[in-house]
């Protein structure tokens, strides 16, 4: 089977892992950010649901893995890093 996307800095797919596929539903599944960058921000941005131990479960969140949302991640990250207490401006 022939990639349909070549691997490069903002892509790449790990087929082999053994939680792949993590998230149901993609068809290309960006595995760059295996844990999302956005985590440890409470206004991430992600679809996620707070477990009863107040844990974020985000096993619904497909955010990070679809390819065309890298650029959106990084942009994120650098405006939280411009920003006091990395805070969405």
């Amino acid at each position: 089977m022939k990639d349909k996307r070549p691997y490069s800095h903002k892509f790449f797919e790990n087929r082999d892992c053994r939680y792949y596929p993590c998230h149901r539903g993609i068809e290309e599944m960006n595995c760059l950010f295996c844990f999302c960058p956005l985590y440890q921000f409470p206004d991430c941005g992600g679809d996620y649901r707070l477990t009863a131990d107040g844990v974020k479960d985000c096993t619904g969140c497909i955010r990070p893995h679809i390819p065309e949302n890298y650029d959106l991640i990084i942009a994120e990250l650098k405006r939280r890093k411009a920003s006091p207490g990395g805070k969405k401006k």
